[in-house]
């Protein structure tokens, strides 16, 4: 003999509690009707009731979906006859929109000489009976969805404990209207739609589709939606009102299917004006067995009492096939939750706790930002380039480098000689010729200098400001859970880098006045290639005698312009030697703005890593401003609610695990 799964078993002991397919209503002496349900069985109503109780655990936020069977249909297809048949109370009717929020209707059979109804909406519960029950939903309904016209998807509850009704849990939702009426927002079908998907779209849902049959099955808006979650109609079954007001053609509507309803179609007949319910059950009895053209459909797709059982069935069959996936789903999402609020971070309750989290963070951030400063390393931060330090450091020297050398200071060809002369012109004197003056070349160094003084001092404030997200950035990723530390750690960040740019830019500028005081230099190739330039002087010169427009200066470049040099060749050889020297020791110049600057960042680096970060943290925390490490206790405000959050959800899922597990072993014993 074959094993059974759990599944297995609990659609057997399910589907026993439901009714004989075949069983229809008879009358009985006094042509009296039975109640709807004719064998109610007591051991279905607590899984009923136990499923109810998830959906007030509010689990489907969990995403664990409930079985459900979920009633939809057109406005005015007769959905509200149908639901007011299956309980046997009234509902609200008029015109418009009478079901403005989901109803979950809970019937409950129970031999009470009186009906028992129960409104449970806003964490309150509401008693009304038959004659106030639509009274009372329309109270309930405005204060969930307001005094309007308009929808909302806050479900209201009505339990409804009588005798004869079936033990069913229903969902009714708005009924689809494509034209807004007055009071009813613009885009009234699309709420509507979208509340209706997000209830059907769901595998565990039973869809009753609610249709008239006057109309055209294919044009019915909610077969169109229905389709397009249940395409084979494997969920969708249709209740066909108002079978006396369009009997032609009726039978063969419901037999061809041209629609796609996988579990079947069952024809009712609406209740009329003030009829009792029990005379509605007898009319449509008679109406289907005598009627010349319904009598030819089967009976066991006609009459409320069909519908019922119909309905107790599915809903037997899809609880059962659902719990154990269900089990499945919440074991899953409460291991899930659990690992991760044991991953969040300590919840620090005492001062010993924050000076611990306090040090182990300071560290943290300080092993963080050597590895990707100074060493290179990059495996906390992979796939963020940004985060790739010595690289993007390395790439703003080089343009820095790049800029200094392509910048007009650096062009040693334009307006070739031209400021080198007029020096000379200007500085004249009574004295021996040939002599070169050295305040002119120390004037033109000035003013070179003075151009390029900006660019220095823009790579630090770029280096710096990079260096400040860096530094903020990994600050805030060690410190993230602890929002009060964050703070101020990221404040005392925050403090150093402005002190450190400081002193780099006093550094940096230090640096451009010692250039623009004196040239000196006792690099050997400055003499190397000063006199490498000085060996073409003589040809250059002659060059410029015979009226040549152009000349090669090897180390300076070919096709340098010399035709307006002619008029000044008194002065020629003093403005060659003076450009020469230049020249020579502007490369010189820049070197050292190049590799000074480097050096002096990398040295800043390492300060700011070994001894300027853990500084400005300690002063900045023995402040008087700071409140004492006690202050550090307090959790970031997300922190506070993602924690929050996982509680409650370990504490739904748990309730909800014990809820499913008991109608399990419940069922199995009996």
């Amino acid at each position: 003999m074959g094993r059974y799964s759990v599944e297995d078993f609990l659609i057997q002991k399910l589907n026993s509690l439901s009714f004989d397919q075949n069983q229809q209503p008879q009358k009985s002496d006094g042509d009296i009707l039975p109640p709807i349900v004719s064998s109610y069985n007591e051991k279905i109503r607590p899984i009923l009731d136990a499923v109810e109780n998830l959906r007030r655990l509010n689990i489907t936020k969990e995403g664990i979906q409930l079985p459900s069977i979920v009633v939809v249909g057109d406005q005015s297809s007769g959905k509200s006859s149908v639901l007011e048949s299956l309980a046997g109370i009234s509902l609200p009717r008029g015109q418009g929109i009478c079901t403005r929020v989901p109803l979950i209707m809970r019937l409950q059979n129970h031999p009470l000489p009186e009906p028992e109804l129960v409104l449970e909406y806003n964490n309150k519960n509401v008693s009304t009976d038959e004659q106030h029950v639509s009274d009372a939903i329309n109270i309930a309904t405005e204060e969930l969805a307001g005094t309007s016209k308009g929808i909302r998807n806050t479900p209201l509850t009505l339990l409804v404990k009588k005798n004869g009704v079936p033990d069913l849990t229903m969902v009714d939702l708005p009924g689809i209207t494509r034209v807004p009426v007055h009071g009813q927002p613009e885009d009234i079908y699309d709420q509507i739609k979208d509340m209706i998907m997000e209830y059907i779209k769901p595998e565990e849902t039973i869809i009753l589709n609610v249709l008239s049959a006057t109309v055209d099955f294919p044009t019915c808006e909610s077969i169109r939606m229905s389709q397009s979650v249940d395409r084979t109609g494997l969920r969708t079954l249709a209740v066909v009102t108002k079978a006396d007001k369009a009997p032609e053609g009726l039978r063969e509507k419901v037999t061809a299917d041209d629609v796609n309803i996988g579990l079947g179609y069952i024809c009712v007949r609406n209740r009329i004006n003030d009829e009792s319910y029990e005379d509605a059950r007898r009319e449509e009895a008679m109406l289907f067995q005598s009627h010349p053209l319904l009598s030819k459909i089967d009976e066991s797709m006609v009459g409320v009492p069909v519908l019922a059982q119909k309905l107790v069935q599915l809903q037997a069959s899809i609880i059962s096939k659902t719990l154990p996936e269900m089990l499945k789903k919440i074991n899953e999402k409460l291991n899930s939750q659990l690992s991760e609020l044991e991953s969040l971070p300590k919840n620090l309750t005492s001062t010993g706790d924050a000076m611990a989290a306090f040090m182990h963070i300071i560290s943290s951030v300080k092993e963080s930002l050597k590895k990707i400063l100074i060493r290179g390393e990059f495996d906390e931060y992979p796939d963020d380039k940004s985060m790739h330090c010595t690289a993007r450091l390395v790439e703003k020297l080089n343009n820095y480098s790049k800029d200094l050398h392509e910048c007009p200071e650096s062009n040693h060809k334009k307006n070739f000689l031209t400021d080198e002369i007029m020096l000379m012109e200007e500085a004249k004197w009574i004295g021996l010729p040939n002599f070169m003056p050295r305040t002119a070349f120390l004037a033109l160094l000035r003013k070179k200098v003075e151009g390029i003084s900006s660019r220095p001092i823009q790579l630090v404030d770029d280096v710096w400001d990079y260096l400040e997200k860096v530094v903020i950035g990994v600050i805030n990723r060690h410190s993230e859970h602890y929002y009060q530390l964050q703070r101020w750690t990221c404040r005392a960040g925050e403090n150093m880098i402005a002190r450190m740019r400081e002193y780099s830019k006093k550094h940096v500028k230090e640096a451009i006045e010692m250039e623009k005081l004196t040239d000196y230099t006792c690099n050997p190739e400055y003499m190397t290639e000063y006199s490498n330039l000085m060996a073409q002087q003589s040809s250059f010169v002659e060059l410029v005698r015979q009226g040549h427009s152009a000349a090669n200066i090897n180390g300076l470049g070919n096709d340098i312009e010399i035709g307006h040099l002619g008029p000044h060749m008194e002065v020629l050889n003093q403005a060659y030697d003076m450009k020469m020297r230049m020249i020579a020791y502007w490369r010189t110049v820049l070197r050292r703005l190049i590799d000074s600057i480097a050096l002096h960042l990398q040295f800043s680096i390492n300060n700011l890593i070994d001894r300027e970060l853990e500084k400005e943290i300690t002063a900045c925390f023995t402040s008087s401003s700071f409140g004492g490490i006690e202050s550090l206790l307090e959790e970031s405000p997300s922190m506070a609610g993602k924690r929050a959050m996982l509680s409650r959800s370990v504490e739904v899922l748990r309730e909800s695990k014990e809820v499913v597990s008991n109608i399990m072993d419940n069922t199995s014993r009996s």
